[in-house]
């Protein structure tokens, strides 16, 4: 067992305090949850913890003595493990020589002995009781198995502590509460474990008690029984109505967008889509759901016109568009909202005004003659920050220095400011916190009663339920079910591991 305690820890980058005076204590054998927005300093924290990184100012504790982390191999010796949100394991490697990884024992010659890394793993699993394939390379396992060999990789160096950094965030719901009995099993061992996260019914469904994080800082604690709303309002230091109202979906509406037995191949001619049938009708919004990596991407693309499929129709309002480029289903008004806004939905040299006609200046309103209209592109801008709340000193601020709420709302802004037949919305909320992810659902839902058709892809189950009026799920390039918000969630999740409806 092991009692972990930081007293003022401060850690800075640059102008920038990541951690600020932070005091934790995390008892024996107990489930601390940390808890807080993405930005808030949880995984700084927590590296630091690890020895990936040195506070700037204050110490660690262990069972009440000063310890001095520097390096993840000491971090180890004194009995902490980290699984990382990202995995760090070897995709070629089987589980056990990936489990063994760093602390070998050797056989004749130099060489590995596999057969007692086998044997090391078949261990881990009768003490554990976490159920993994040790002779199967971990490329070829789904991304929960994975979780246990990561897991299994720090038992095997007898941590007394664990860190899960954001452990669900790749999970299917049902592999999520095996994960959630596996660290019940592991308290229940006398293990302590910091479980990281930024999702409210998780936190309260398996921590003893939860402390919350905002802007470095330490703002609270909590215990399960707090409401969902009263940890929103600590995680973001205001009230947040956490309720998505929708107006009801026109029934008479007529069709947006058809897919009809839409493919895509691969270079090698392997399957990135496969048979695709979908339908989605003038103000509707279809929730995409699956874990990351099993065809989201690739039909994203097709709706953009990145990609052109192998086979297959895609109807437009009845309008045939496969084939179409980017531009041309631009023309069509086809609007993205991407995953990662600063890599493609934003120039970030590029100021506000500017970044919001991307897709339009050649408009008559921005440009005549070959020439930008400049009185007109400042007073769209004026016009979409007063409405879309975007806060920046100016509307010739560049992007790049925004926050991740305020260039998200540049995109929408842009987006939503013209008209569409389709919006296409992937992981719209990502690192934002919960009142900038409730203006963007709001943006999103009146839009949908405007008559825009929204695709929207996301791998948070809570925002699909939440937003959709039909939910497809993707497995492996192929749709394996539909749903509503109202199936329960525990189908939903068989069918993104790949059971059908």
């Amino acid at each position: 067992m092991m009692k972990l305690e930081l007293r003022g820890i401060t850690k800075r980058f640059g102008s920038v305090v990541a951690n600020d005076g932070i005091d934790l204590l995390v008892e024996a054998g107990e489930v601390h949850c940390l808890l807080g927005e993405n930005g808030a300093g949880k995984s700084t924290l927590m590296n630091l913890l690890y020895g990936m990184l040195s506070p700037d100012s204050g110490e660690i504790l262990i069972d009440d003595r000063p310890v001095h982390l520097d390096s993840p191999a000491s971090a180890m010796a004194a009995g902490i493990g980290m699984v990382h949100q990202h995995f760090t394991l070897v995709p070629p490697l089987t589980v056990a020589e990936n489990i063994v990884l760093g602390d070998e024992h050797g056989g004749r010659l130099g060489w590995l002995d596999r057969a007692r890394a086998k044997r090391e793993v078949a261990d881990l699993v009768e003490r554990f009781g976490l159920e993994v394939p040790a002779a199967s390379t971990i490329e070829s396992l789904p991304v929960g198995i994975r979780q246990r060999v990561e897991i299994l990789k720090a038992l095997r160096r007898d941590a007394r502590l664990l860190i899960l950094d954001e452990p669900t965030a790749v999970l299917t719901p049902h592999e999520a509460d095996r994960l959630f009995d596996v660290v019940r099993q592991l308290r229940a061992d006398g293990r302590s474990i910091v479980f990281i996260s930024h999702r409210l019914a998780e936190v309260r469904a398996i921590s003893d008690r939860i402390t919350v994080i905002r802007h470095g800082r330490v703002v609270g604690e909590a215990d399960p029984v707090t409401t969902e709303v009263e940890l929103a309002s600590m995680m973001v230091g205001r009230t947040v109505d956490l309720a998505v109202e929708k107006p009801p979906l026109i029934e008479q509406a007529g069709t947006a967008l058809d897919l009809e037995g839409v493919s895509l191949l691969g270079e090698g001619g392997e399957p990135r889509l496969a048979d695709v049938n979908l339908t989605l009708r003038t103000g509707e919004i279809l929730g995409v759901a699956g874990v990351q990596g099993n065809g989201q991407a690739e039909l994203v693309d097709i709706l953009l016109g990145a990609e052109h499929p192998t086979s297959g129709t895609i109807r437009l309002g009845g309008e045939e568009m496969q084939g179409c480029s980017r531009r041309e289903m631009l023309a069509a008004e086809v609007g993205y909202v991407p995953e990662d806004r600063h890599a493609e939905g934003l120039i970030d040299g590029f100021s506000i005004a500017e970044n919001l006609i991307l897709d339009q200046y050649r408009a008559k309103r921005f440009s005549s003659a070959g020439r930008l209209r400049f009185d007109e592109i400042e007073g769209n801008a004026d016009e979409l920050m007063s409405k879309f709340d975007i806060r920046a000193p100016s509307r010739d601020t560049n992007c790049d220095t925004l926050s991740g709420g305020n260039a998200q709302k540049v995109v929408l802004a842009r987006e939503l400011s013209r008209e569409l037949r389709l919006l296409v919305a992937v992981e719209p909320t990502r690192g934002l916190d919960i009142g900038s992810s409730a203006f963007v659902y709001k943006q999103i839902v009146d839009a949908r009663s405007r008559g825009t058709a929204v695709v929207l892809v996301s791998s948070d189950l809570d925002e699909i339920f939440s937003l959709a009026d039909r939910i497809v799920v993707l497995y492996r390039g192929r749709v394996t079910g539909t749903a509503t918000p109202s199936t329960d969630r525990d189908q939903v999740g068989l069918m993104m591991a790949g059971a059908a409806a």
